[in-house]
């Protein structure tokens, strides 16, 4: 179903008085406005885009695009819906639909939840804190093929597809390589793993283990590191979110 048309000058207002409160920048307004005209005022909410795509198209590089698409995640305007090797796919927020934040954050040390956060709700594409949070939970290895993944080239990947119903939790969440984001696609998590053992990329004891951890992800027992608010930057021994842990490194899991 087709949104209604939007008020174009409404919405510029909008936006005019949003800004500031959120701290866009100019290249993030531009990248909001490109991403609005291209959902809403073509009648749609959802777009799916790359962003070396739309870089030319703003006559900007790719670097400063993909760091306005990051801070308007963060603050709300755009949410992830999914994420692969052919681009984003997410949904553009009028800016009356954007919560404007009700304080300034104290600097973080780290993915930061309210005291007493439920970590099973928690939208883990929704910062870039939360996301690093899975990164560094596999110890920068690929969850897949177990290969060293340098920050620059690693990727999230949705153990159940989002279009199949995957959420965004820590429990369908992983950090890996962009060559097994690129293969595995909509592939079950399991068949891959038996496909990589096929191929090679997994020894015997590998894939049990891989296996393993895919159980032990479902169940929720792979659980990232979270600090609750109340931890700041105090210096002090750190205070978690009661369903929180800090995991050893994922080799150590995979010889336990």
């Amino acid at each position: 179903m087709k949104e209604k048309k939007i008020d174009a000058v409404e919405v510029w207002k909008e936006l005019d008085a949003l800004a500031p409160r959120l701290g866009l920048t100019v290249i993030d307004r531009a990248v909001y406005l490109h991403l609005l005209r291209r959902t809403h005022v073509e009648g749609k909410r959802r777009l799916r885009f790359s962003i070396l795509g739309i870089a030319p198209q703003l006559g900007l590089s790719g670097h400063p695009v993909r760091e306005a698409v990051r801070r308007l995640m963060d603050k709300g305007a755009l949410r992830l819906i999914e994420r692969s090797n052919i681009g984003h796919l997410v949904e553009v927020r009028l800016p009356r639909e954007v919560r404007a934040p009700r304080a300034r954050r104290a600097e973080d040390g780290g993915a930061k939840l309210r005291p007493g956060t439920n970590l099973d709700e928690v939208d883990f594409l929704r910062t870039r804190d939360l996301r690093q949070a899975i990164h560094a939970r596999e110890g920068g290895l690929c969850f897949y093929c177990l290969r060293q993944t340098p920050a620059r080239s690693h990727c999230l990947d949705h153990v159940v597809p989002a279009v199949e119903g995957g959420r965004n939790s820590y429990r369908n969440l992983v950090s890996c390589c962009m060559d097994c984001n690129g293969q595995k696609r909509a592939q079950a998590a399991a068949d891959f793993l038996r496909r990589l053992y096929r191929e090679g990329r997994l020894s015997q004891e590998d894939l049990s283990g891989r296996l393993r951890a895919l159980e032990e992800l479902a169940a929720g027992k792979l659980r990232p590191r979270v600090l609750s608010e109340e931890d700041g930057g105090s210096g002090r021994s750190e205070k978690r979110c009661p369903s929180a842990q800090i995991l050893p490194p994922l080799r150590n899991v995979l010889k336990a």
